[in-house]
């Protein structure tokens, strides 16, 4: 359920602004750099470090300096990027400490009934009778499975589990969910 982290940029997939969609997603912190050839170390927000390739487009800190991917490799617990154009130590030193982001546009897509938590982020929930409970605000994760944190109406809390006997049904196009509350769901929520 949660191939990427979230940033907070407006856009739809073919790249024109929407309210409550993002632009970008972050994939990683770029740490130092490693070597004589340009390469620095990147720590790994993305759950497919995988499908970074060659080629490819990245955005850099928070002027989403356009970066482009010439080579990958495993590193430890990281990988090693080199970009066009920082072919030295001191050259890719310059971008130290900085978020590394991919374009929404540009996320591979998932199979039906599987969601970035980006995508959930902002959405109304509803309850079976189509009583509005709050708004996704937070998506915790957690060892057994992600819980979402609904903000009430009244700024209280409401914590659901992302699990089948909840989740009933994500409607994206008009941003809502629909959920069954079980037994002291409500009772717990936290004001």
């Amino acid at each position: 359920m949660s191939p990427a982290r979230a940033s907070s940029r407006p856009v739809d997939a073919a790249g024109s602004p929407q309210p409550g969609e993002l632009v970008y997603v972050t994939i990683g912190k770029l740490r130092r750099p490693h070597g004589v050839h340009g390469e620095i170390v990147m720590e790994i927000y993305t759950d497919f470090p995988e499908r970074l390739r060659a080629g490819m487009t990245l955005y850099a800190g928070e002027t989403y300096q356009v970066l482009k991917l010439t080579h990958r490799r495993w590193h430890q617990e990281g990988l090693l990027l080199t970009f066009d154009g920082y072919d030295t130590p001191e050259r890719v030193g310059e971008l130290r400490n900085q978020l590394l982001f991919l374009r929404t546009a540009d996320l591979p897509s998932l199979p039906a009934g599987e969601y970035y938590h980006h995508q959930l982020l902002g959405l109304a929930v509803m309850d079976e009778s189509g009583k509005l409970l709050g708004q996704v605000t937070e998506i915790l994760e957690t060892g057994a499975n992600d819980v979402l944190v609904v903000r009430s109406q009244t700024g209280g809390e409401i914590l659901l589990p992302l699990i089948d006997e909840v989740l009933l049904e994500i409607n994206l196009p008009d941003g809502q969910m629909r959920v069954h509350l079980l037994p002291g769901m409500l009772d717990e929520a936290v004001e």
